[in-house]
């Protein structure tokens, strides 16, 4: 899922190391409204939507946050001609859900309304609880609920096998049989092998404390990952009109891969030249030159994520790691990653989301949440 999670969760640290935070100029003149704003759509910092005849720009990373919040977009002001309004989607759920065994498939990434019916992979019906942008149903319990239809024919009920206390052979707490269920429709870029050889640079990574406190983390990492990407479906940032905004000239080391290669690319959406350099400097690659490794190496891509989880605190008090490893909790996971926007009420429903899938996690790997979910 394309996103500035970086600038979301680094931006206090960046600015503390002396790196700039720079958003594309806005014109203050009247202009041509831009593509209408979609509620399925992911929007990055700096990315437009027009919404009611104005323009807006997304201040970080917002998917289904309505243009006219302050903490997410910012009102670039009156336009007209260009762009249109979207039209508005019923919200309203139908009094009584229709009867029958015939409902859709369920559809990644499509937006669907309370109410809504869909049939799942697993064979099962599940209804909308809460609007959402094509959110799985068996990892998104918040939005989803499971649903008996009336009529037709009652779909099959599925086992779930059992989970192995012992660790996998690669020493990792997760087996790919287990990363394979938490991300059922994940994009084959994402593969375990470059997960799993990814651990490499951080070995204390899900492998410090009890056999408990390292499935909790690798639950954590991965469902906050989860979360971020749209269940590993996200490689790059899809609004090419982006790309030229993340180089910060103003670094003495500049964009040597040119001005538009820095724009967000694995399960963490690394953006901005400062980034990739520190990223790069940590892992021992050149990321500043070569960026483009991110979108073309799973292992690179889940390193940069691994790199964030481990050594930044972001808008929090901790790295996620020691978070999990000091039994802080999966809450102060979230606060380190986009606590600036999603904590303290800022935006319960993505909070949620993050701790359904976390709970889910848990869950596959045969161990328990603990405390402090929520943030």
């Amino acid at each position: 899922m394309s996103r500035n999670r970086i600038l979301a969760a680094v931006g206090a640290a960046a600015l503390a190391g002396g790196l700039a935070f720079v958003l594309p100029s806005v014109s203050a003149e009247a202009a041509s409204c831009v593509t209408a704003w979609n509620s399925s759509s992911v929007y990055t910092g700096g990315n437009t939507a027009s919404y009611n005849s104005h323009n807006w720009s997304a201040k970080w990373w917002t998917q289904g946050e309505t243009p006219g919040s302050a903490q997410v977009w910012s009102d670039q002001g009156a336009c007209g001609g260009g762009g249109t309004t979207p039209p508005t989607t019923p919200t309203t759920p139908p009094t009584t859900p229709p009867s029958g065994c015939n409902h859709p498939a369920w559809v990644q990434g499509k937006a669907y309304v309370t109410g809504d019916i869909v049939k799942y992979t697993d064979g099962k019906f599940y209804i909308a609880e809460h609007d959402n942008p094509g959110y799985s149903p068996v990892v998104s319990t918040w939005y989803w609920d499971p649903y008996t239809c009336t009529g037709g024919t009652t779909p099959p009920t599925t086992t779930t096998p059992p989970t192995t206390s012992n660790p996998p052979s690669t020493g990792f707490v997760v087996t790919e049989a287990q990363f394979t269920r938490m991300f059922p429709n994940r994009n084959p870029f994402y593969t375990y092998s470059g997960l799993v050889a990814a651990l490499s640079a951080y070995p204390g990574f899900a492998n410090t404390g009890s056999d408990t406190v390292k499935r909790q983390e690798a639950a954590a990492f991965l469902a906050n990952v989860n979360h971020e990407t749209g269940g590993l479906v996200y490689i790059k940032e899809t609004n090419t009109a982006n790309y030229p905004h993340y180089c910060d000239a103003t670094q003495s080391y500049g964009c040597p891969a040119g001005q538009a290669a820095y724009y967000g690319r694995g399960p963490i959406q690394l953006s901005w030249n400062f980034n990739y350099k520190a990223a790069g400097d940590a892992l021992g690659i050149d990321l500043l030159r070569n960026p483009f490794l991110v979108e073309q190496d799973a292992a690179v891509a889940w390193k940069t994520a691994l790199w964030y989880w481990n050594t930044q605190k972001g808008p929090g008090t901790m790295t996620p790691h020691d978070a999990m490893v000091n039994s802080r909790g999966f809450g102060e996971t979230i606060r380190s990653i986009n606590g600036a926007l999603e904590c303290n009420g800022g935006n319960p429903a993505q909070v949620q989301s993050r701790i359904n899938s976390y709970q889910s996690f848990v869950g596959i790997l045969g161990t328990t949440p603990g405390s402090n979910l929520s943030c």
